[in-house]
């Protein structure tokens, strides 16, 4: 798992998360909320085994399915960020009620995954969608390749 110090986690994604589930109707669940907590303290995206393991290493037993079938909900309400790095893995992370966000570097031999911010790279979306006069409401860029490590052997 990747940091970064500008990744640090907010409280206003916690909050933000909580109060959309509980407008949704969502009661409290242990589970539910055991999987928020995990994904408030991580800087960058995880996949569901990571997720789980996660949760089992703080003593949480949590089923893999209920693991998935709260990600899959996360998603759907726009609380969570589904990112597909190719070869059938899907990782997940805090979608931020701000809009802040980051991409990601994928390396195809060791499954590595770094986060990268770039504005020129923002700015760029911006002037194609101005240009094609379509609005973009969200994005994710996903570069693949491979990382130091894996091109030095």
């Amino acid at each position: 798992m990747s940091t970064s110090p500008s990744d640090t986690p907010t409280r206003s994604w916690h909050d933000h998360t909580l109060a959309t589930l509980a407008a949704a109707g969502y009661r409290k669940g242990g589970a539910r909320n055991a999987v928020v907590e995990l994904l408030e303290h991580q800087t960058c995206a995880l996949t569901a085994q990571e997720i789980d393991d996660g949760l089992r290493g703080q003593g949480r037993a949590v089923g893999r399915a209920s693991v998935y079938r709260i990600l899959e909900m996360l998603t759907e309400l726009k609380l969570v960020t589904r990112i597909d790095v190719g070869q059938g893995v899907a990782r997940y992370e805090r979608h931020q009620p701000d809009g802040d966000h980051h991409h990601h570097l994928v390396c195809d031999d060791c499954g590595t995954i770094e986060p990268f911010e770039d504005p020129t790279l923002e700015q760029a979306i911006e002037r194609v969608s101005s240009r094609l006069s379509f609005a973009v409401d969200e994005h994710d860029v996903v570069l693949h390749g491979s990382c130091r490590d894996c091109r030095a052997s």
